[in-house]
């Protein structure tokens, strides 16, 4: 491990340590904090000819954040929460060489220093219209206290779109379960994020006893995956979804379908084709954009089969005709998983999970890759032999103290990049959470 991150994770313990205990802080101020560092290896695999985007055998990269969450509880129903984050470190070829990558904890931005950022900075305003319910337990984020399960909520200001959308309680986030982007997040969500996945707009939420209906409005980047917002909502996203809530054999489980439009200027991919056979160069969607959009669509089960065991499963589509924009090239996807809580084996601090997916490219993408296009994260130069990408992913999280945990992260990425001449490659990861 590098001096820099060593001193950023002995920084980020020291602010742990120097925390006052919950019941010295004032109602109304709270501070949440965590520490992740994940490294990956790759060892050899099959790798006839490489592009500029490609994923190469024989490295092994990592990375580390420490964040920091205040809060604010404003008034009764209205709260604001500001998130300090250092990150430092790289994804494996800076994030580059599978659709489906490998490690959710690493951006497509890296630095080799740590280096600060402000990830969220966002109101809450809940509006109760029911009898409370029990109370819900604080977190980072979120205040504990009461709540309707009739209620309205409104969130302005910088945040994620996932953090409000396409969640499933068993694959969300890289900090706790699952580490691939697919795994995730539905591979087709293109939504609206700069490079490090975060935007600025708003979400309104209708929770209605077993239903819920949300609606945002986000900004989205200046150009495809760029580290800088277009403010204003000159170039943006809406984002709509329908979650049920039921039972199944006394089992909780939920339903959600999430669908999606960006508007902004971007490249359709048979006038990057068309430009290419004319000028004897790769096809650049960047000099084709125009004003358009594109559509998206998602749907996520997922069901408890016991108190400590549950199954999950995202399917999506998105229009393949336009480039992606922000999250990673996929136009069809597909993730099965399970997840189980070590309590189940009387482990109270484990757990594990298994997911298989599948990505998949339309027609267009799959021609403007094979003559030598660049997608978001991939672009071998050439594409000879297309075919899905399937990957598998396996983790168990051992609970070393409270809050505590040391994942061993293993994935099997068949086809990577679409490309059945290369891999199939295998990533054996290590995580190290901490959160206070």
């Amino acid at each position: 491990m590098s001096m820099p991150m060593t001193r950023l994770l002995l920084v980020t313990l020291l602010l742990a340590a120097a925390r006052a205990p919950a019941d010295e802080v004032t109602p109304d101020l709270t501070l949440h904090g965590q520490l992740t560092w994940t490294t990956q290896h790759v060892g050899e695999f099959a790798s006839p000819y490489a592009g500029p985007n490609s994923l190469h055998p024989h490295q092994t990269r990592s990375t580390a954040d420490a964040t920091l969450y205040g809060g604010w509880r404003m008034g009764e129903s209205t709260e604001a929460w500001l998130n300090l984050e250092l990150d430092q470190g790289f994804g494996l070829d800076n994030t580059l060489g599978a659709a489906g990558f490998p490690s959710g904890e690493a951006y497509k931005v890296g630095r080799q220093r740590p280096y600060l950022r402000l990830p969220r900075a966002f109101i809450r305003h809940t509006l109760n219209t029911g009898s409370m319910d029990p109370q819900v337990e604080a977190d980072a984020n979120q205040f504990g206290g009461p709540r309707s399960a009739q209620r309205w909520v409104l969130t302005v200001g910088k945040f994620g779109v996932t953090d409000v959308f396409d969640a499933s309680q068993y694959a969300h986030d890289p900090r706790h379960d699952f580490l691939n982007w697919t795994a995730i997040d539905a591979g087709s969500f293109d939504y609206a994020a700069d490079a490090w996945g975060f935007t600025v707009g708003a979400a309104l939420e209708r929770y209605a006893g077993d239903w819920v209906a949300r609606v945002g409005l986000f900004d989205l980047s200046t150009v495809p995956n760029s580290a800088h917002l277009t403010p204003g909502l000159h170039q943006f996203q809406w984002v709509a979804e329908l979650e049920r809530r039921l039972a199944v054999q006394g089992h909780e489980g939920k339903l959600l379908l999430t669908a999606y439009e960006s508007r902004g200027a971007m490249g359709r991919l048979a006038d990057a084709l068309a430009q290419a056979a004319l000028t004897g160069q790769p096809p650049d969607v960047a000099s084709v954009r125009h004003y358009g959009h594109r559509l998206g669509i998602s749907a996520l089960a997922e069901v408890a089969l016991s108190p400590t065991f549950g199954a999950f499963a995202r399917a999506g589509s998105a229009d393949g005709r336009v480039e992606a924009y922000e999250f990673t090239d996929v136009d069809r996807s597909l993730a099965l998983g399970l997840s189980a809580a070590g309590k189940g084996w009387h482990r109270d601090g484990d757990g594990a999970g298994l997911v298989w997916m599948r990505n998949d490219l339309s027609s267009e993408r799959t021609r403007y890759l094979a003559a030598g296009g660049l997608g978001i994260l991939i672009g071998d130069g050439s594409l000879p032999h297309p075919g899905s990408e399937r990957i598998a992913e396996l983790y168990y999280a051992l609970g070393i103290a409270p809050g505590t945990t040391l994942t061993l992260d293993l994935q099997d990425i068949r086809n990577p990049a679409y490309n059945r001449d290369r891999g199939p490659i295998r990533v054996a990861g290590l995580r190290l959470h901490a959160q206070f």
